[in-house]
């Protein structure tokens, strides 16, 4: 298979990696996965390898902040592309430990890019997101609306790999960057073989709620009842992991087909409708047959009331449109904590 449709995903181990890696093999493109496993596990590649039937799939454990092992990769291996996942992504312990995250987060996008302009690759996704818009004023988002100061070091690391982004690919000939600034990923695939698998605490609602249901978990909070939204709960927009990974699949056809219309883009990846938490607890308890212990708490410091995406470029540019319904995501949740209880 030829370089153009050979696709490095950093960080492919992970749970947006993972489905992504399947989205590009099922759209008949080779994948190199890298990975450290510092936040992943390895049956997630045995995952994309049944989903797929690639039992010959190339996967390399290495950390991408290691530039001497990255560079091995490229010096082995050819591909025209690379989708950019691998960083830390906890948003609270950024906070408590900004150094490991403005070392890790940044140097392995730093070692990617400087890689990929020394062996004349030519694409880089990276995997940005909405967390740089910050509170804002005007809903909803479009790519147009400023980005506001991050409330965390991990979204300061978001930021500011889009800015390394962008300068790069306006000063080295050859380099195309596009960022995908994603919503709140949520869902697994429609398979149960792989999904979001936190370590730990979830520091994501979903599967909260879905150990919650499994028993795990004595009670879920919902924090803050009293926001100025239709329930008094937090407004997002909550985006299913399989037409998430399909994005990228439009994007990478968009880099390797010649069609980006400037050396960087940048795309909200969405579904464009708000979903207030209340809503989305209510939807997973009809959907799955189950009743959910939830209480309303205190609100929690930094989140935001609401935030959803304007979504028409992305439809429009890339073709590209979410279409997996939320019964049909929060099925598929349930679905996958049922399978990992089997584990």
């Amino acid at each position: 298979m030829t370089s153009n449709k050979t696709v490095l995903i950093s960080g492919g181990a992970g749970y947006i990696g993972s489905h992504t890696a399947v989205e590009l093999i099922n759209a008949n493109y080779d994948v190199i996965i890298i990975d450290n496993l510092s936040n992943s596990e390895l049956s997630a590649i045995d995952g994309i390898k049944k989903i797929t039937g690639r039992q010959d799939l190339t996967f390399i454990q290495v950390d991408t902040c290691d530039y001497e092992a990255l560079k091995k990769v490229f010096d082995n291996y050819q591909f025209d592309s690379v989708i950019h996942f691998a960083a830390f992504k906890a948003v609270g312990e950024s906070v408590d430990e900004p150094l490991k995250y403005y070392m890790n987060n940044l140097m392995s996008f730093m070692n990617i890019i400087d890689l990929m302009k020394k062996y004349e690759r030519p694409n880089v996704l990276f995997s940005s997101s909405a967390t740089v818009y910050g509170e804002s004023d005007d809903l909803p988002v479009t790519e147009e609306s400023p980005r506001m100061p991050a409330t965390s070091p991990y979204g300061n690391t978001k930021q500011m790999a889009e800015d390394i982004l962008r300068d790069c690919a306006n000063a080295y000939k050859g380099l195309h960057g596009i960022a995908l600034r994603y919503f709140n990923p949520i869902g697994a695939h429609p398979s149960a073989l792989i999904g979001e698998l936190p370590r730990g605490v979830p520091n994501n609602l979903v599967p909260y709620i879905t150990q919650t249901a499994a028993g795990i978990r004595e009670c879920l909070n919902v924090f803050g009842g009293d926001y100025p939204t239709p329930d008094g709960s937090c407004l997002r927009d909550f985006i299913d992991i399989v037409d998430l990974a399909r994005a990228h699949v439009a994007t990478i056809d968009r880099m390797t087909q010649g069609k980006m219309e400037a050396p960087y883009e940048i795309f909200n990846i969405g579904t464009g409708r708000p979903v207030s938490v209340l809503e989305l607890i209510t939807t997973f308890e009809h959907v799955n047959n189950l009743n959910l212990p939830y209480r309303i708490t205190d609100r929690r410091q930094g989140d935001i009331a609401a935030l959803w995406a304007d979504v028409t470029r992305a439809n429009e540019v890339l073709g590209w449109k979410a279409s997996r319904s939320l019964d049909q995501t929060l099925s598929a949740a349930w679905a996958w904590q049922k399978h990992l209880a089997q584990i």
